[in-house]
């Protein structure tokens, strides 16, 4: 069952390249059928001279030969690039599938499979199908072509020594099948070691801040020699198996030559085999040496890409879970007006016993800022990523403008939200493409403006290339605040209605983060910002301020309502002006 559905795979990843596969299969067909006739051409040149010398009809043999033996290069060399062709085509489609896979599926995805797991099954797993696809393809066909062809030509000449050549081929076969589940299982350890250690030097070079200044150099140097040992024991073990096998298939393969010189000799020596015969059965037996012992190499090709395609089926496999539902609706963004409200709101995280958010009920008006405040782990963060649907949420809790964000079409959603999360990403580009990423085409004046409404464009303008300035690999050459401000900026750039600040202002101080909150107050067409902050200072600014605790809204107010009742604000507050004063 397995082993069907493993061959449908390849039939899928073939299809769209059925011409060229064809073309390729046709060829080699013509390339055997060519192997096959130039023996028997020799053959009867053999017995024709033997009787009646003649140079000149040598001379045509000789030439015919030569250019059947031309062709047949040419149309083998064809038949390789087709199949070969057919293989990083496949590469290519596989690539192009999984990126666009990975790129549907939720945050919560590769919260669970990671990163360097995923490039692995990308890379070299996908170069796996591409050799069984191409090298594979092409040594099977090539070997059913060559004893199709060829034993019935065998046995027309002499089906005793055809049969004697072939003794050993049963005991081939069945080598073969002997260690085809021991290879397998060797590859997919091989597979999952190679998984592991990606997956580690990923880690290492993400993190190596935190190594060095933790001092851990030696740690994970020996961590990288244990996965490095355990791979190069698989590896081992693989070839091990490879190398007792393929030497044996070989060997067995050559038998059958020295069994057609031993008997063959004898009976031409007897008068029983015509010298031609005798030379066209050796030439066909060489002929199909080359194939069966190159047998073991395709095995292990096959085997590599059956643990491969598993591998990346499991990927392709997952069916995302967050996706426009059958009845979506589109909100155009120059529609939206920004009013945000929750119904009831639940959330559990998967595999979790309390939920994350507790029946939470609010409405924000379209324009008005409301800052988000409480202890970390009050849900705060949960929410900022369930009103973009970053989260799979149940229907009928979270409205936009009136209508259940599940129902609103993806694409419309995360257009008219803007969301800066507490990681602020960056990419290794300039800062001028991480501040237009949302918009790539944007103005340079456009760039400058929300620069400048997130107060990092001076600073930007101190370096020596200003907004041409190459970041580094997530943001590394800035300080912490340039890089929320810079997201910041990102993010009010594509002008979305509503506005989500996810602790995005941690690394700035209390007096610019204010200063952000009111120009983003500001304009002719205010936008609806969520801010969820620590900062008391810059939250008591806001229009509204939400306190949660365990998952729950438990006071709602402006700063000077709260600060005079009883509860989690005042105490929040309190705690605030003291460590103020003690700054």
């Amino acid at each position: 069952m397995l082993q069907s559905r493993r061959l449908a795979k390849l039939s899928a990843y073939l299809r769209p390249h059925w011409r060229e596969a064809i073309l390729g299969i046709i060829a080699l067909l013509t390339v055997n059928g060519l192997g096959v006739y130039i023996p028997w051409l020799i053959r009867g040149c053999v017995d024709r001279l033997s009787t009646n010398f003649d140079w000149y009809e040598i001379l045509n043999y000789v030439v015919v030969i030569f250019l059947l033996s031309s062709a047949m290069w040419l149309i083998r060399m064809s038949s390789r690039i087709w199949l070969f062709g057919v293989g990083r085509e496949v590469e290519f489609d596989l690539k192009q599938r999984i990126f666009e896979h990975l790129l549907k599926l939720e945050p919560s995805y590769f919260a669970t499979h990671t990163i360097g797991d995923l490039i692995s099954r990308a890379t070299s797993d996908v170069e796996n199908i591409k050799r069984l696809l191409g090298f594979a393809v092409l040594s099977l066909a090539n070997t059913f072509f060559a004893y199709v062809l060829t034993l019935p030509v065998m046995l027309a000449i002499s089906v005793d020594l055809t049969l004697a050549s072939l003794a050993v081929y049963p005991l081939m076969f069945f080598l073969v099948h002997l260690f085809s589940d021991r290879l397998r299982k060797q590859q997919t350890v091989v597979q999952e070691q190679l998984s592991d250690i990606s997956e580690l030097i990923q880690e290492d070079i993400s993190g190596i801040a935190l190594i060095k200044i933790y001092a851990q150099e030696e740690n994970e140097r020996r961590a990288f020699a244990e996965k490095n040992q355990q791979l190069l024991t698989a590896n081992l073990e693989l070839a091990k198996s490879r190398n007792t096998l393929f030497p044996l298939i070989g060997g067995l393969a050559n038998i059958s030559s020295l069994v057609i010189l031993w008997l063959g000799a004898s009976r031409i020596a007897a008068g029983n085999l015509a010298v031609g015969d005798f030379l066209a059965l050796l030439i066909y037996v060489e002929r199909l040496v080359f194939p069966t012992a190159l047998l073991g190499f395709t095995i292990t090709a096959y085997q590599r890409g059956e643990v491969s395609i598993d591998r990346l089926e499991s990927i392709l496999s997952v069916t995302p879970k967050i996706q426009d539902a059958d009845d979506v609706v589109h909100l155009p963004k120059t529609q939206v007006k920004g009013k945000l409200r929750a119904k009831n709101f639940t959330y559990t995280y998967p595999g979790a016993t309390t939920p994350a958010l507790d029946n939470i009920n609010f409405t924000i008006n379209p324009g008005e800022t409301v800052a988000i405040v409480g202890a970390i782990g009050s849900g705060k963060s949960t929410l900022a990523n369930a009103l973009p649907r970053l989260l799979e949420i149940e229907p009928g809790q979270l409205f936009l403008d009136g209508t259940d964000i599940t129902k609103i079409a993806l694409a419309d959603l995360r257009a008219a939200i803007a969301y800066v999360p507490q990681d602020s990403f960056l990419f290794s580009t300039t800062i001028r493409n991480n501040i237009r990423y949302g918009d790539p085409l944007s103005e340079q004046e456009n760039v400058e403006y929300v620069a400048k409404m997130a107060q990092i464009d001076s600073e930007i303008n101190n370096f020596t290339q200003q907004y041409d300035t190459i970041v580094g690999e997530r943001g590394i050459t800035l300080s912490g605040g340039q890089r929320q401000r810079t997201a910041l900026s990102r993010a009010m750039l594509v002008d979305a209605p509503v506005l989500i600040l996810d602790d995005a202002l941690s690394s700035v101080d209390n007096q610019t983060a204010t200063q952000i909150l009111k120009n983003l107050s500001t304009g002719t067409v205010k936008k609806t910002v969520v801010f969820i902050t620590h900062q008391l200072s810059a939250a008591a600014a806001a229009d509204r301020i939400f306190v949660m605790d365990k998952g729950k809204i438990v006071q709602i107010g402006t700063h000077l309502t709260l600060v005079q009742k009883e509860g989690l604000y005042r105490t929040l507050w309190s705690q605030h002006q003291i460590e103020e004063l003690l700054r």
